[in-house]
């Protein structure tokens, strides 16, 4: 089943989005409420997930934990898709 729905979602060119909605709601529970309130937006462009962010402090503070959004956003994902995180 799992393998019909990946062919579905690839021929239907439907894998980005999915991906896109997955990748706003993994934030959002990884992160917690507190780093929720202060965020913008999540997308996916490429390889790069693009954080924008309300808060300097906070951008500040992510900006040194890269490497561990970039495995915990591809372990949510199930795939290695993120390799670059930009926080703005």
């Amino acid at each position: 089943m799992k393998h019909i729905m990946a062919q579905v979602l690839k021929e239907n060119k439907l894998a980005k989005g999915i991906q896109q909605l997955t990748a706003q709601e993994s934030w959002n529970d990884m992160m917690g409420p507190g780093v929720a309130t202060y965020t913008e937006s999540v997308t996916i462009q490429g390889k790069t997930l693009v954080v924008k962010l309300t808060s300097s402090a906070l951008r500040e503070e992510l900006s040194y934990g890269k490497a561990t959004i970039i495995k915990m956003m591809n372990e949510a994902l199930g795939e290695p898709v993120i390799s670059r995180v930009i926080l703005g």
